[in-house]
């Protein structure tokens, strides 16, 4: 669930560098929350067994790195940016969280089955 929320605000913060050129101070906190959110998502792709997901997600986070920024045009970065929005879009639908199965209790009173 955390997962799902952060895709939902990277989309919402790169729709915002998108659309209104960001300062050198909200271009670092961009670049940390892309990078989270990539590390969070290649996270949950490696457990469903999806490498290429995780893979394209690595190379957004390494992008974003605010480490080792990587400098780009501002053209370029528009069309990073746009390229950004529509993966983790797609990754909203295609990779669904799965809820995990609560352990049966054993002393339930009604545990579905006789005992031997």
């Amino acid at each position: 669930m955390f997962t799902k929320i952060m895709k939902w605000v990277s989309i919402m913060a790169l729709l915002l560098a998108f659309v209104w050129r960001p300062s050198t101070s909200y271009q670092v906190m961009l670049e940390i929350l892309i990078c989270v959110s990539a590390l969070m998502v290649v996270a949950q792709a490696w457990r469903d067994g999806k490498y290429f997901w995780a893979a394209g997600f690595a190379a957004i986070a390494a992008l974003f790195n605010p480490v080792m920024p990587v400098a780009i045009s501002r053209n370029s970065f528009l069309w990073i940016d746009a390229l950004c929005i529509v993966t983790f879009l797609v990754s909203m639908a295609v990779m669904k969280t799965h809820p995990r199965l609560s352990m049966p209790s054993i002393t339930d009173r009604t545990p579905g089955s006789e005992s031997l």
